[in-house]
């Protein structure tokens, strides 16, 4: 009964009622769940995300076009690339509170697999090609427009240049402007497979801690981090 409400309340989220429930449960149920539960009738969701990623990839790209029909190749590749990110797929993943749903085995539990955002990115994945499954691309075409929606705007209002911002040098030339040290990098922690690592990455000033951020690569953490040491800085400023 509890799996059922739980159910429930992620389609009412959605904003889609599957046909079929067995593809919703299949879509959140990780390899691990599924190792540990053989006799499980639920094949777990690596056939899923491995068709929602092109699904994804198919359907941004149809938006993109339409969307901006006067940017060229290289400009929609750019924000395909922001778009499909695995950092992207996270982030929805999250507002949809895909973690708390989520079928995983003690170990992956254990560790906080509820969290993790590489884990999260890929039931999105399987969650898109589930909804594909269950009606057809129309209906996956408008739930993924609704998805990014905000995003899409934000692009719009944007120059597109920022889009790719590197955020470690436009901190650094601020700070160095200011007559300001250099800030320093530290990875706080790693968890997570080789292919699907979460590093969590903390920036200082002064030996003293300014911010932390998490990516799936020590790259995008350290990005992260100096894009929140940035915002805070000039909050600060503006303030004063």
């Amino acid at each position: 009964m509890k799996t059922i409400e739980k159910s429930l309340e992620l389609e009412i989220r959605l904003n889609y009622m599957f046909k079929d429930k067995n593809l919703l449960r299949q879509a959140l149920t990780h390899r691990s769940f599924a190792h540990e539960n053989a006799n499980d009738a639920f094949a777990d969701n690596e056939s899923l995300e491995f068709l929602g990623d092109a699904v994804i990839g198919f359907i941004v790209a149809d938006l993109l076009c339409r969307e901006f029909p006067n940017y060229n190749e290289g400009e929609k590749s750019k924000i395909k690339a922001l778009l499909v990110s695995s950092a992207s797929l996270a982030g929805l993943g999250e507002r949809l509170s895909l973690g708390g749903h989520l079928f995983l085995g003690v170990g992956e539990e254990k560790t906080g697999g509820r969290e993790k955002l590489g884990l999260i990115a890929d039931t999105y994945e399987a969650l898109v090609a589930a909804i594909y499954l269950d009606s057809d691309i129309e209906v996956v075409r408008k739930f993924l427009e609704n998805q990014f929606n905000e995003v899409i705007e934000t692009i719009r209002e944007t120059n597109l240049t920022d889009l790719s911002s590197d955020y470690k040098s436009t901190l650094q030339e601020w700070l160095q402007s200011r007559d300001l040290p250099l800030p320093e990098y530290r990875i706080r922690d790693e968890s997570g497979p080789d292919h699907r690592k979460l590093f969590k990455v903390e920036v200082l000033l002064r030996d003293q801690v300014i911010e932390r951020a998490e990516g799936l690569s020590k790259k995008e953490a350290e990005q992260n981090c100096a894009k929140r040491a940035l915002e805070r800085f000039k909050r600060k400023e503006v303030t004063r």
